[in-house]
């Protein structure tokens, strides 16, 4: 086990007390990085100026540099610091936090449904990022298609990328920008969300887009790792099936994330949790790891729904704090009460957890198949 590989394994948060136990923020030899395990060293790291979301040498990953998703991830609010991430978001949080809940379950209800595996891999996956893209102003038709280029897309953010999966990322990115610009110069189109954006965004117009498309791609993989994680919760302990959507996954996202962990690149020399840590140097944030730390949350290995004073760093936390994290909650209760009202066999899934370095994400079958 290592703290890269902890992500996917069946139960990972033991050893993640024994790097805590090993002192909050250590330098892993093997992976060449900085680990920061305990809550305090957490929050220190991302409250941190020079503790960049990109290292200065490689603002876009080389793999895709040269091709249309290099453009689209070289503007995202989220891969950037300073006026490139600040701009973008001071138009988009105040947008989202002005989402109407009854829309997006009205939008998830209005889906089609199916109680077997293939269903239940749409509704986590495809079914969040056409919600937004319905709320961004696509026609129903237009946004299962943007769900399916996201999907596309998503594929080339992680390093076990292969060839033909950041070829065809390519493709879709600049699918998906083709598709915004025209959602964009629609004068017909009606969303209030857009609308909200539009009117605050000052900038450069390809950031728009940009980080348009970023919406929907952060919306993919978190979201379903958010629904699948809830399953297993729901499957190990039926006595939770009749409690508040809200609450479920309020403590489901503390107790066991999708995002597991993320990095911080040092852009100069800085001292962090008692430690000095140089310029160049890289930090693995154990997310999930300081969400079990005693320091953050008492009896932190219990699921409570009830949780007194709940504390997460599975948004984030500081500056990089997901804005939309109120709308992935709301997308992820929808979806959760659509699945469980189709009468799907909890008992029946089986699940192992989709290849990656930094996600905990559950790809299911039922009844073995």
């Amino acid at each position: 086990m290592d703290p890269l590989r902890a992500a996917t394994h069946a139960d990972p948060y033991p050893y993640y007390a024994e790097l805590r136990a090993a002192g909050g923020l250590v330098f892993h030899h093997g992976l060449k990085l900085w680990v920061a395990s305990s809550a305090r060293a957490v929050e220190a790291v991302l409250a941190q100026a020079d503790c960049r979301v990109r290292p200065a040498s490689e603002p876009v990953p080389q793999a895709i540099a040269t091709g249309m998703a290099g453009e689209v991830f070289g503007r995202l609010m989220r891969m950037n610091d300073g006026e490139r991430q600040r701009c973008p978001r001071s138009a988009i949080e105040p947008a989202l936090e002005l989402i109407d809940d009854t829309a997006v379950h009205e939008s998830v209800a209005a889906r089609l449904f199916t109680a077997d595996a293939d269903g239940l891999c749409k509704a986590m996956f495809r079914g969040p990022v056409a919600v937004v893209a319905t709320l961004l102003g696509f026609a129903p038709a237009q946004s299962r298609t943007i769900s399916e280029l996201t999907a596309d897309f998503v594929a080339c953010l992680s390093p076990l990328s292969n060839d033909s999966q950041i070829a065809a990322a390519h493709a879709a990115a600049a699918q998906l920008r083709g598709s915004f610009i025209e959602l964009l110069a629609d004068a017909e189109v009606s969303s209030a969300l857009l609308a909200g954006i539009r009117q605050r965004f000052e900038g450069d117009p390809d950031a728009l887009v940009a980080n348009l498309i970023g919406l929907c791609s952060q919306t993919f993989d978190a979201c379903a790792g958010l629904i699948g994680n809830a399953l297993i919760m729901l499957q190990r302990q039926p006595e939770l099936r009749a409690a508040p959507r809200e609450n479920l996954l309020a403590e489901v996202q503390r107790f066991d994330p999708p995002v597991q962990n993320t990095r911080r690149f040092l852009a100069a020399c800085c001292e962090i949790d008692g430690m000095r840590l140089a310029a160049g140097d890289v930090v693995l944030l154990l997310m999930a790891s300081a969400n079990r730390d005693p320091a953050l949350n008492e009896q932190p290995d219990r699921f409570l729904l009830q949780r007194p004073n709940r504390r997460s760093f599975s948004f984030g936390n500081g500056r990089h704090a997901c804005p939309g994290q109120g709308l992935a909650m709301t997308i992820a209760a929808a979806t959760l009460n659509k699945i469980l009202a189709s009468g799907l066999d909890l008992d029946s899934l089986a699940w192992y957890y989709g290849p990656s370095l930094n996600g905990r994400i559950p790809l299911f079958s039922i009844g073995g198949a």
